[in-house]
């Protein structure tokens, strides 16, 4: 009793210093272990699977590591009216936790499945191209960002792989100027000389992956992909959205350019229609590129909309055919201070200051 006191008068003091009130329960000094000891007990009675799964669907969230993962959940649960700190992730709910890789679209293929790629990048990015391409460059989009010797050598570029060398049933995200003849004006921004296609060796790409698919359709806006998707005909769908990366989700212009969440659901959507099951890699790439920019707000608003699109697969899909993982590649140089009240936002200040006088961030 003698340390009660003092919890619930420290609790209430931090409930005033808050941005928003703490529940009463949390003042109840076993409420830190009732939940955790929940959780454990509810893990031991989990039975393992031991059916083969029919379908598998990838998640990556580039950057989106460990710290990002925690302050994801604060913003998610403070965009709902809350403290933040105590919402779940749908992520939270997956039986299963590891640090692994995988790499398995031509595997699934071969065995017959549906494979798609989904990414807020350019289709031809590091992540989505680590499912189709071999190339010892990263940068290497285009015949164009390749050096004279690497092409006399014939190497091939990633945008070129990305047609040849599996087939792929629905690709998804940005990159259309990879994957045209230098010069052709961007159908969106048909002025801007930066955007137009940049191919030296004069190839459309997307042509040549039409012509090899009977029945496929190539899109550039969101209409145009809900049309495709509308189409029960439609087994091949490419999306091509931004001439490189697409915009971040804070930015797009909705009615030309899908979310994350509804490229998803148009790749389930058609690759559902193969008998034999699908895989599926998405990707919520810019999370790691609002890190780079040191932009939170862009990379965790990114991650909310990743999140989401976890969220919505788990409700089109069935567990029990289903073998859903969602990992990072990698994680960023972002970390908490530790000196900012719960319930603050997680773009704003701490009250401590540092030796500069100036407050330490979330």
């Amino acid at each position: 009793m003698r340390l009660l006191v003092p919890l619930t008068l420290c609790l209430g003091l931090w409930a005033g210093l808050s941005a928003s009130p703490i529940p009463g329960g949390e003042e109840d000094p076993p409420f830190g272990n009732r939940q955790p000891a929940a959780a454990i007990k509810a893990s031991i009675k989990i039975q393992p699977r031991i059916s083969q799964a029919k379908n598998l669907i990838l998640f990556l969230g580039d950057g989106f590591g460990i710290p990002s993962i925690t302050a994801t959940r604060i913003l998610k649960g403070q965009e709902q009216g809350k403290l933040g700190p105590e919402t779940p992730l749908a992520l939270d709910a997956f039986p299963y936790l590891a640090l692994s890789k995988v790499s398995v679209l031509e595997r699934a293929r071969k065995a017959g499945k549906a494979v798609g790629i989904v990414t807020t990048t350019r289709v031809q990015h590091a992540s989505p191209s680590g499912t189709y391409a071999h190339v010892v460059n990263r940068n290497w989009y285009a015949d164009a960002s390749m050096p004279a010797d690497a092409l006399q050598q014939g190497c091939k570029d990633i945008a070129w792989q990305l047609v040849h060398n599996v087939d792929i049933n629905v690709i998804l995200g940005g990159g259309r100027k990879y994957m045209t003849p230098a010069g052709t004006p961007d159908p969106e921004y048909p002025t801007y000389n930066t955007e137009n296609g940049m191919r030296k060796d004069g190839n459309n790409l997307i042509n040549m992956w039409l012509e090899a698919r009977p029945g496929a359709r190539y899109v550039w806006n969101r209409t145009e992909m809900l049309a495709a998707v509308a189409d029960p005909s439609v087994n091949y769908l490419m999306g091509l959205f931004e001439p490189a990366d697409m915009k971040y989700n804070l930015e797009r212009n909705t009615m030309l350019d899908p979310s994350l969440t509804e490229m998803m659901e148009a790749a389930i959507a058609i690759l559902s229609r193969n008998p034999n099951g699908f895989y599926l890699f998405v990707e919520g790439g810019r999370i790691d590129h609002g890190h780079h920019d040191s932009a939170a707000h862009k990379a965790l608003t990114e991650a909310v909309e990743f999140d989401r699109a976890i969220e919505r697969a788990g409700a089109l899909t069935d567990e029990a055919q289903t073998l859903t993982v969602i990992t990072a590649d990698h994680s960023h140089v972002f970390s908490f201070g530790g000196y900012t009240l719960r319930g603050s936002s997680i773009f704003g200040l701490a009250p401590s200051k540092a030796t500069d006088k100036k407050n330490y961030t979330s």
